[in-house]
């Protein structure tokens, strides 16, 4: 049954219901039937749910791998588990546990923020008016609300007394609505033009209402919306679809390579011994092994946690909860940011922003004293909004309302109704009595006969008619809502106190414009965006010449870009409105599944796309989004729990802090991925080249590094300095340039012609290092070897604070880099000069010009990356 549709007597029938409402029996029959008046929550994972979650990871899922089949190899040749199993669990372990306390820390602050929803009801039960909790309520309840109150469930309207409601959560409409208890006609009605019904979610900001419930908890608007919520997938960011695709290339490529390792390992000691042993193919496959190790950085996983927790922990203290890691890392690839209006955009706040008066301290008295919104001692005001935007100016022209009333208190009233669009108050003089009428123009401007000008009265003629309609029109087409204010002087109340015994012969005093102000920070964030490539897109349920003026101000609304209402969009075809989501700027009057198409128009197109917003509305189309972002404040729980990120300043300017703060950790997170990689791929190919041939030619050894050499360097040389790497500042003009691809791949942008080239480099350095040991021993090669790639790669991790500008011209510092390769070369030279654990390693005492010759070709790698990158920026000058 459509309730809107139908009279108040029809909808009690309907829900075997009276005006004197349930009796205890029946609503407690319905409350065992129906269930609670509440939201579904959905299910929390535990502890170990989440803790296992973190091994989904192709990544990770491969150094398990590694560690199992070294572990096996250990056991079969040695009989024991080599300490890299115990190094490659204790990393991916200390992964997993950093990554759930995020999220349990994320969690904890959600709740935090989240508000209390109505927690009791005042409801008829066998004519007699009760308290019960709202989650008791039960469809054919009768409930009596007031200005105030939350709406516990949705209502069919029994009886209402200038009512109003302010909806914006459901609808986006920053001003209350007029409700009335009459039935509609038509067919299909948008929830914001229902005004029979009041729904859950919703609050009454004027008059009184009687109400009979017609749906409860999962069945109310709001739980069909919380529903579709349930029901919605969610996403791989962007960096997380990246760090899959790497995965998956490293994965197969460790493979390959220790195939063909093995392959060759086996058909050299066919060709040597002319038989295959046991000892020999355990030799060879430990040296698969050992690639293997080399090939997998083991550091990156752990590396990307510790770089997104900074982040994290970053964008806390600039007002955003982060409650996915990644998702922070995907702002910085947002290419279109749709952002709810009401409450994002602007303050949610009715303001008077423009007035037309001949005498403005008159017209601040009138509008005070002609409502019903209340100036406490602290200079707030408390009422429905738009009468509380009246106040709040009468009190910034010096008319202080609560002394205003104790001057001219009020004696009669002819309450507003939505018929007459009007509403007047007597207010008793020292000379009798003052009325005043505020109203829609149109309405009030006919009861007037007279005209204020100059401090004096005077007949009002045509001519004053036109020009105030002119101005008018004028506030009106900048989406302004406008109210006229009038007065006469009495010298005794009329008999009956009516609208048509008040409303005529009024004297005009003037006009005042209002509306929802845009928030002052809110215009530069746009521009930010703007220049940083981003699209911005306003998604509201207001009208649209409210929306249109708004975009315009903000520069949202562009050159030849549209605007759309939401009915326009229903009748769009979605093949055609895919294909040209790209016109349109604004959309108005939008119901939720509106907004859910509109974030997947921009989605189909490629486009990695962010939703912001605070009420129930928004809920579906920030879980749909690529990153959904909520409001702390004002933001309903429902939108809290699904989105990705909470700003707990409602600031939309904090988004562009968010991106920025993404575009610095995605461009820290491929600083880290290519040192990491070409320093494993030069690990890689000194094995490759050892087991070859260099072998022959230093005494037969076919191995120059073993699995804990590699381990050694991978998590000590490597991962301290990464972990740096991902500290620091974000570069020069990181918000002039446009947003990458969500689909571009990770070794995009020369990244992966780059890491091919200094990881050769790095291996030909660390080679010539072991040949030159070599000449004393293949053990000296080794320990020669293993200082070169140590500090080559402490080196190289200073290349990487920029992929393209010169490491010595960066106007920024990062002390945390220079610290962590201090400490990783603090932590090698013990491994080199103590001779216990010298033997750990097998490793031997060098002489002094071999740690010379291995420092002097370390150093190698700074200069010549400096010159690739210096004719590369000449290169594109």
């Amino acid at each position: 049954m459509k309730h809107y549709l139908e009279t108040a007597e029809a909808v009690l029938a309907e829900v075997q219901s009276t005006k004197e409402g349930l009796n205890a029996a029946e609503a407690a029959k319905r409350l065992s039937e129906n269930g609670q008046n509440k939201l579904d929550e959905p299910p929390k994972k535990t502890l170990l749910a989440r803790f296992l979650e973190q091994f989904k990871n192709p990544m990770i899922l491969v150094l398990l791998a590694a560690a199992v089949v070294s572990a096996l190899t250990g056991i079969i040749a040695e009989g024991k588990l080599e300490a890299d199993v115990f190094i490659i669990l204790f990393v991916v372990i200390a992964n997993a546990v950093l990554g759930v306390y995020q999220e349990n820390k994320a969690e904890a602050a959600i709740e935090a923020l989240q508000a209390m929803s109505a927690a009791q009801s005042k409801v008829y039960r066998s004519g007699e008016l009760i308290v019960v909790p709202s989650a008791e309520l039960v469809t054919g309840d009768v409930i009596a609300m007031e200005a105030g109150d939350n709406v516990p469930a949705d209502c069919r309207i029994l009886e209402a007394a200038a009512l109003k409601a302010e909806e914006s959560a459901l609808t986006g409409e920053s001003v209350p609505c007029d409700k009335d208890s009459e039935a509609l006609t038509g067919t299909e009605i948008p929830l914001g033009d229902r005004k029979n019904m009041l729904y859950m979610g919703s609050s009454i900001a004027y008059g009184r209402a009687l109400a009979v419930v017609t749906a409860t908890g999962m069945q109310t608007e709001m739980g069909k919306i919380a529903g579709a919520i349930a029901n919605a997938e969610d996403d791989e960011t962007p960096l997380q679809k990246s760090l899959t695709q790497l995965s998956k290339i490293l994965s197969i490529a460790v493979l390959v390579i220790c195939l063909i390792i093995l392959g060759i390992s086996v058909l050299q000691m066919f060709v040597q011994n002319g038989a295959l042993t046991l000892p020999g193919f355990l030799n060879s496959f430990m040296i698969a092994v050992s690639l293997a190790v080399a090939a997998i950085p083991e550091g990156l996983a752990a590396v990307v946690t510790v770089v997104l927790s900074i982040g994290v922990t970053n964008m806390s203290k600039r007002g955003a909860v982060i409650r996915r890691l990644t998702a922070v890392e995907a702002l910085g690839c947002a290419q279109v940011i749709c952002s709810d209006k009401t409450g994002t955009l602007t303050q949610n706040k009715m303001t008077v922003v423009e007035e037309h008066t001949d005498d403005k301290t008159l017209l601040a008295t009138a509008m005070a004293l002609c409502c019903d919104a209340q100036l406490n001692a602290d200079d707030t005001v408390t009422g429905e909004p738009t009468e509380a935007a009246l106040v709040a100016y009468a009190n910034e022209c010096g008319c202080k309302k609560y002394a205003l009333e104790a001057e001219k208190p009020r004696v009669a009233e002819a309450p507003f109704d939505s018929l007459r669009k009007m509403m007047s108050t007597v207010h008793q003089t020292e000379n009798g009595y003052v009325q005043y009428t505020k109203g829609a123009p149109d309405e009030v401007l006919r009861c007037c006969t007279m005209i204020l000008e100059n401090g004096k009265v005077r007949a009002m003629t045509d001519a004053d008619r036109a020009e105030i309609l002119r101005q008018n029109k004028e506030m009106a087409d900048k989406a302004l809502r406008v109210l006229l204010a009038a007065y006469r002087e009495l010298t005794m109340l009329p008999d009956h106190i009516s609208p048509a015994a008040l409303e005529h012969d009024l004297i005009y005093i003037g006009m005042t414009g209002m509306i929802d102000p845009v928030r002052p920070e809110v215009k530069d964030a746009i521009g930010l965006c703007r220049s940083a490539g981003i699209r911005p897109v306003m998604i509201t349920g207001d009208h649209r010449d409210t929306a249109v003026a708004i975009a315009k101000e903000l520069g949202i609304l562009g050159e030849g870009q549209k605007a759309l209402t939401g009915a326009e969009l229903s009748e769009i075809p979605d093949d055609e409105f895919n294909a040209h989501v790209g016109d349109y700027s604004v959309y108005a009057r939008v119901q939720p599944e509106h907004k859910v198409r509109i974030v997947n128009a921009w989605k189909k197109q490629g486009m990695t796309t962010a939703m912001t917003g605070d009420g129930v509305n928004d809920a579906p189309s920030i879980k749909s989004a690529d990153i959904g972002v909520g409001m702390g404040i004002t933001g309903t729980d429902v939108t809290k729990n699904v989105a990705d990120m909470v700003l707990t300043d409602d600031n939309f300017a904090t988004i562009v802090g968010a991106v920025e703060e993404g575009r610095r950790i995605y461009d820290n997170i491929r600083k880290a991925i290519q040192f990491l990689l070409s320093s494993n791929l030069s690990e890689v190919l000194c094995i490759l080249v050892a087991t070859i041939g260099l072998g022959k030619l230093t005494g037969g050894s076919f191995t120059i590094f073993g699995p804990v050499h590699l381990l050694w360097i991978n998590l000590i040389s490597d991962c301290f300095p990464a972990v740096a790497l991902g500290m620091e500042p974000a570069e020069h003009g990181i918000m002039q340039r446009k947003p990458r691809s969500g689909n571009a791949h990770i070794f995009s942008d020369g990244m992966g012609i780059n890491l091919l080239w200094q990881g050769a480099l790095i291996a030909v350095l660390t080679l010539c290092s072991y040949v030159i040991g070599a000449q004393t021993s293949p053990q000296a090669g080794t320990t020669m070897a293993f200082l070169t790639l140590s500090l080559c790669e402490m080196l190289h991790a200073w290349n990487m604070r920029s992929l393209n500008g010169s490491v010595f011209t960066l106007e920024h510092r990062n002390p945390a880099l220079l610290g962590s390769i201090l400490l990783s070369f603090v932590l090698t030279v013990p491994v080199l000069l103590i001779p216990a654990l010298r033997n750990i390693f097998s490793l031997t005492a060098l002489s002094g010009m071999q740690y010379l010759w291995a420092v002097l070709i370390a150093a190698v790698i700074v200069p010549v990356v400096e010159l690739v990158k210096a004719i590369r920026r000449q290169k594109n000058a």
